[in-house]
Order: structure tokens, then sequence, then C-alpha cells
């Protein structure tokens, strides 16, 4: 992994409030527009200031490290720009921007603000004073502006309905791009985390619920947006193979314990 030009010391400054962390594959096109509208988001409100946006170019192929380091000039807030020579998936570029963080609360969120930034305040009431918020398609479906096409509607609905069969999670929507952390939650989270695909986000939630965080399912805007990277069939398996290798470890006792508790 590399820092594209390099990444920015840090210096002796207050630690930001929030670390914006935004995994990206192929996002040339609709980073850029993406990194203005959060940076100016945060800078309206105040309260998250200083803030931090983390990008982690997971070995695209168009120019997306470039396109995002352009904007370093406009951001208002601190912005690095974090690159995987090759594509190791979703979740590892996730577990590499979590990692590089230093706020005190760390927001997840997509390329695409499927989920727009502005429901940022819906989500911190969820989270404070230490939970996970997790915004949410299934607890309001009037929020979804724009549905998902059939296929990967009930692609979502079904993967969600295996994981509450295997006792995964309790929560109608664990793959919303759009989830809010402790900031070092986060970071231990990324210590811990060992799924690279898309099925990360379940392991994130289940180990927080295993380490004790409450986790909070919140409602949120959503609208869907054509590019996605996911491939229904070839991915659906991927996520099926790592629901059951979750739930494997966690009837073996192999799941992280809490960061600075032993292994009994």
């Amino acid at each position: 992994m590399q820092a594209f030009p390099h990444e920015a010391a840090r210096g002796g400054g207050t630690p930001p409030r929030l670390s914006v962390v935004i995994p990206a594959f192929n996002e040339a096109r609709r980073l850029p527009p993406t990194l203005t509208r959060v940076a100016a988001h945060l800078e309206a409100d105040g309260s998250w200031l200083p803030a931090e946006i983390v990008v982690v170019d997971d070995g695209s192929r168009d120019g997306t490290a470039a396109a995002a380091a352009l904007d370093r000039a406009r951001a208002g807030v601190d912005l690095r720009v974090l690159v995987h020579e090759k594509n190791r998936g979703k979740g590892a570029a996730v577990r590499t921007g979590f990692a590089a963080t230093a706020g005190t609360w760390v927001l997840l969120t997509d390329a695409d603000l499927s989920a727009p930034i502005e429901d940022l305040a819906t989500l911190a009431p969820a989270a404070a004073p230490r939970a996970v918020a997790v915004g949410s398609r299934a607890v309001d479906r009037r929020l979804v502006s724009t549905p998902q096409p059939r296929h990967r509607d009930l692609m979502g609905r079904s993967f969600n309905l295996v994981l509450r069969a295997l006792r995964l999670t309790r929560l109608g929507d664990t793959q919303c791009g759009f989830k809010l952390f402790p900031g070092d939650l986060a970071r231990a989270l990324a210590a811990a985390q060992r799924l690279d695909g898309f099925a990360f986000d379940v392991e994130l939630l289940l180990l927080a619920a295993h380490w004790g965080v409450p986790v909070n399912e919140v409602g949120v805007h959503w609208h869907h947006v054509e590019a996605s990277r996911v491939l229904a069939l070839r991915h659906s398996r991927e996520m099926l193979r790592d629901a059951l290798r979750l739930a494997w470890w966690r009837a073996l006792g192999l799941l992280p314990p809490p960061p600075g508790r032993a292994v009994s």
C-alpha cells in the first residue's frame, strides 16, 4: 500500500473529531463531486470539525487516486488518499481506511453517496454515547427515493434472511454503506477484521456486538445509483460463503476477543 502522493504527517495539533472513510474502486468520475459535497457539508455544519477524509483506492485502473488528490486543495478538511497496488476487495479497503484514521468518530460512506452525507445528523444520536449507528433502508422504506433493480433487492433481502437464520444479525439491513463508529472501536475492528469481500459489514457488526458494543439501526434516505460494483451472481456466492465462515468461527469460539482481553 502507498499513499498518494504521500501521506500527510500528523502534527501535534487537535485530532479530528470525525474521520470519513471512503473505499473506492474505479471511481474517478464520481469521487471528486462526492469529496466536494462531504467537505462542504462538514464545513457548513461545523460541529464535526476538525475533520479528515480518508479515501482508499482499492487498485483502481481509471486514475481514481489522482482524481481524488486533485480535491486536496479544495477540501476544507484534511484529505488523504491511500492506494492498494492491487484490488483486494471492499472489506480490505475499509480495513486500511479505518486503521489510518485518527478521529474521535469514524463515518463509513460509499463513493456514490447513495445515502446522503446530510443524514450524518440522523446517525449521530444513535451512536451516542458509545454505539455503532447503522444506516438502514429497511427501517423506513419511504426514505428510499430510487429503489434498486428487482434482482438486487431480492439479493439483499435473501442475504438478510440467511444472516438471520445463522443468527449473525437482528438488523434488517447490514449492507447499506453508511455507518458511524466510535473511533477507537473502528481502529480496533480494523485490527481484528478478516474478510476482504462485501460481507465485511456483517463481520464488523458481529464483532462489535460480540464485544458488547450496542449496534443501533437507523432509517436513512437512500437512492440507487447505477454502475454498482456488486456483481450479483459472483458476489452473492462470496457473501454466502463468508456468512457461513462467520457462523463457523463464532460456533468454534474463534471470534477475536475485545481489545485488551486475552483469549481464555
